[in-house]
């Protein structure tokens, strides 16, 4: 569903280009430079990916997760710096689906299903699925896909549209018969072109996998695994073999492939099986008892310091704070190093009414990892909950003066300043969250409001009003493209 819901949306976006540049062009489409860039260019591939990535989180598919997303975006940004630098830039999240997946949209986002994560059994197997992904977007498939579809029959392209609309306006089977009619005529072509884009991030993406330090081969031990899971006659076949055919020769060719790098020494992976479990208990089900899965772990041997994280957040989701604060004080004796434990703990704490000793665990480990993003904002989290809003504002903004946020971290900074007092501020961070959103005019409605509050300085004022004349200057340049 996931999958569909996304490819729906990029169908839409790239058929809209593609009948955009045809309409500039005429029927020939000019092919000066790179011939991507006549179809789409980089900047159109950012806004697309943004676009999609507003639909997600609108409909609450995105895992909005400081400490995930913070472990994803460092892993991920460890192996694209591996590929040459174009100023192409990475954002990596999770997706709230079971099935075991992971897409690359336009722009450099790409998505990592909750099923696969969980799939996976060591780091290097999820490093070599985002490596393929990454390869996907330095390829620029997208584009090079809408370019080859764009040599079919803009008849063909009308019809997904109208197959599309028909979807929107209720049309339900009518719709998908359109759309599957105006599809089928170029499906094989397609299908090897499709082909070909694999074969092509599975090579370079391998180069990625090893040259951040993972183990080449587990990409095609990935593969086997997968595979292996198809069960009998094709019997519930994953999500990612439907859209990444795996093959004999495909994990064939990955495994020569793999020969040609050097195997790296083993290493403790410590935040990936946190970031594992945490997703296994922040995704699991409502009626679903995490901790009796933890028993059975811990009694067959597997009592690893993902298991006893992942048991205490159990313990902590059903109310035992003080269980919680057990394994994860002594879980944090043995990795001080570990934000991710520290903020849990910080966490356990406050809610077991140690707000002194929660405070004192979160300013120590920020003393270790300065402006550590997770950290931070539970830190923020507890001094909003003792009372303390404006301190947690200051923190939040010394953060964010370095760190670029996430659209719900800027929000959670809006909440702070509101918490405060600071009405203008928190006004003017709202705008901000709704122009990360992709929602200018929502931003505009905001930023009226920080000018209409009281007692502001003149420096709000002037910076509330500049911001306001961006703001309805981008509008207005995204109005005239979109008539144009």
């Amino acid at each position: 569903m996931m999958r569909s819901r996304v490819l729906l949306l990029l169908a839409c976006a790239a058929t809209t280009t593609v009948a955009a540049a045809a309409a500039r062009s005429g029927d020939q489409l000019p092919d000066l430079g790179n011939p991507v860039d006549a179809i789409i260019t980089r900047g159109d591939e950012y806004r697309i990916g943004l676009t999609v990535m507003r639909q997600l989180r609108e409909q609450g598919e995105i895992l909005e997760d400081p400490e995930i997303s913070e472990y994803l975006q460092a892993l991920g940004s460890r192996i694209a710096a591996q590929a040459s630098d174009d100023g192409q830039r990475f954002t990596f999240f999770l997706v709230r689906d079971p099935s075991i997946n992971a897409f690359a949209l336009p722009g450099g986002f790409i998505g990592v299903n909750q099923g696969l994560l969980l799939a996976t059994k060591n780091e290097s197997e999820l490093a070599s699925v985002l490596a393929h992904e990454i390869a996907h977007v330095t390829q620029r498939h997208i584009a090079r896909s809408i370019r080859a579809a764009s040599r079919q029959s803009l008849a063909t392209t009308a019809m997904v549209i109208a197959g599309i609309l028909l979807g929107a306006a209720g049309g339900g089977d009518a719709a998908q018969a359109a759309i599957a009619v105006a599809q089928g005529s170029a499906a094989q072509q397609q299908i090897n072109y499709t082909r070909s884009n694999e074969s092509e991030a599975d090579r370079i993406g391998i180069g990625f996998l090893a040259g951040a330090g993972f183990d080449p081969n587990a990409m095609p031990a990935f593969f086997e695994t997968i595979g292996r899971r198809a069960g009998l006659a094709g019997q519930n076949i994953p999500e990612f073999i439907l859209s990444h055919p795996v093959t004999a020769n495909r994990i064939a060719e990955s495994r020569d492939r793999a020969r040609d790098y050097p195997v790296p020494k083993a290493k403790p992976e410590i935040s990936y099986q946190l970031a594992r479990e945490r997703t296994r208990v922040l995704t699991a089900p409502s009626d679903t008892d995490l901790r009796t899965y933890y028993d059975g772990e811990v009694a067959t041997g597997h009592d690893g310091i993902g298991d006893r994280y992942g048991e205490a957040l159990a313990e902590l989701g059903h109310g035992e704070a003080g269980d919680a604060v057990a394994i994860l004080f002594d879980l944090h004796q043995r990795q001080q190093g570990s934000p991710m434990i520290a903020a849990a703990l910080g966490q356990a704490q406050m809610a077991a009414g140690a707000t002194d000793a929660a405070l004192a665990t979160f300013t120590t480990a920020l003393r270790l990892s300065p402006r550590n993003v997770p950290l931070t904002v539970r830190y923020a989290e507890a001094l909003m909950r003792a009372g303390r809003a404006r301190e947690a504002h200051a923190v939040l903004l010394d953060l964010f003066n370095v760190v670029p946020p996430t659209p719900e971290q800027i929000r959670l900074t809006a909440l702070a300043a509101s918490a405060a007092g600071d009405t203008g501020d928190a006004y003017y961070y709202m705008s901000e969250y709704h122009i990360a959103s992709g929602n200018l005019p929502l931003s505009i409605q905001q930023l009226e409001l920080a000018l209409a509050a009281p007692n502001l300085t003149s420096v709000q004022r002037q910076r509330f009003q500049a911001r306001m004349d961006e703001v309805r200057e981008a509008l207005e340049r995204e109005r005239k493209k979109n008539r144009g």
